[in-house]
């Protein structure tokens, strides 16, 4: 376990935006696929169900449509960097960040992958802040955008009822450490023993050993939550929100019980999103956040944890701002717009 410093100068979030698909898809097309109940998926996972991108929709239109509307969210201000967290890029090489860039107006930033599966975010949140700190960029938008359902066997009982699609975006600006929004220590981790629990295959589908990804995931949730949170100078009781990644219902409440937060202060969207992702964090911030049970002041804990294995968590005070609901940019919509 990693914990990587907590600099003098601090990244502080300015902006939230999103972007999901349209098509929703239910637990009953879901389970006749699987030959199971729609109950059956909703008792072991929490997930009723999940958003999915069709064969016209790229991770860059995700990443488009949710950068797009971070960028507006934070004023619109010029950023120096673009970085995409993502385990579902488009294209080997190039990466996908310098594409996304392009097509938001932002030619000639430096633009780049993350890849660290469903912790991608908060590893591209630890990569961003050293461009603030080390006074390489002012301002750096981070997206995290996959379409896992175009990965995932529609066979496959321990995958096919798990996954939905979609992108959201933070920026972060240079600040103090004593304002709203300022991130916290950030702390990283990885165990590549276990890297086969949880794989997508080179021109496969992904395969997962459930219940070891499922242990994996709680111990390590809740170890560097403990983590995130003594780094931070907070107790368990400081915690007003928990955002953890939003893998499985049942997951979550363990990690809420093993560290006593109230579930009432746990934020989900995997009910009405399924996992999506690298995603479900900043997702679940920005829908929490228009529905009111996310407000300034709140002491929020980031933790996610994935593939690789990997894991990680950081803290923040939710600041004042408006979270921008985008959409998926086809090419289509970017000439219309045009």
């Amino acid at each position: 376990m990693t914990r990587l410093p907590h600099f003098a100068v601090p990244a502080v979030l300015c902006g939230v935006g999103t972007a999901l698909p349209d098509r929703a898809v239910s637990n009953d097309e879901i389970g006749g696929q699987i030959g199971v109940s729609e109950d059956w998926i909703m008792q072991r996972t929490g997930i009723s169900s999940r958003l999915r991108c069709g064969t016209g929709t790229s991770t860059a239109d995700l990443a488009v449509g949710a950068g797009a509307a971070a960028l507006e969210s934070s004023g619109g201000q010029p950023v120096e960097a673009v970085i995409v967290a993502t385990a579902t890029p488009d294209h080997l090489m190039p990466a996908t960040a310098p594409t996304v860039a392009a097509r938001l107006g932002l030619t000639g930033v430096a633009a780049f992958d993350v890849a660290a599966a469903c912790t991608g975010l908060l590893y591209a949140l630890q990569v961003a802040h050293g461009f603030i700190c080390t006074g390489s960029a002012q301002r750096v938008l981070v997206i995290a955008a996959d379409r896992l359902s175009h990965t995932t066997d529609p066979s496959d009982p321990a995958t096919a009822p798990l996954f939905g699609d979609g992108a959201a975006a933070v920026v972060l600006r240079r600040g103090r450490a004593d304002e709203p929004g300022a991130l916290g220590p950030i702390v990283l981790g990885a165990d590549g023993q276990h890297a086969d629990a949880l794989v997508i295959p080179h021109g496969r589908f992904m395969r997962m050993r459930g219940r070891e990804v499922f242990q994996h995931a709680i111990t390590h949730l809740v170890q560097v939550s403990e983590q995130a949170t003594s780094a931070a100078g907070w107790s368990p009781g400081d915690i007003d929100r928990l955002v953890p990644h939003q893998a499985n219902a049942r997951i979550t409440t363990a990690v809420a019980q093993r560290l006593g937060v109230d579930r009432r202060h746990v934020l989900e969207s995997i009910e009405e999103l399924g996992n999506t992702s690298v995603a479900s964090i900043p997702l679940t911030l920005a829908r929490a956040a228009a529905g009111g049970g996310l407000r300034e002041g709140h002491r929020v804990l980031l933790a996610a944890f994935g593939a690789g294995l990997t894991w990680g968590a950081t803290t923040l005070v939710w600041p004042r701002l408006e979270c921008v609901a985008g959409h998926p940019n086809t090419p289509d919509r970017l000439e219309a717009a045009r």
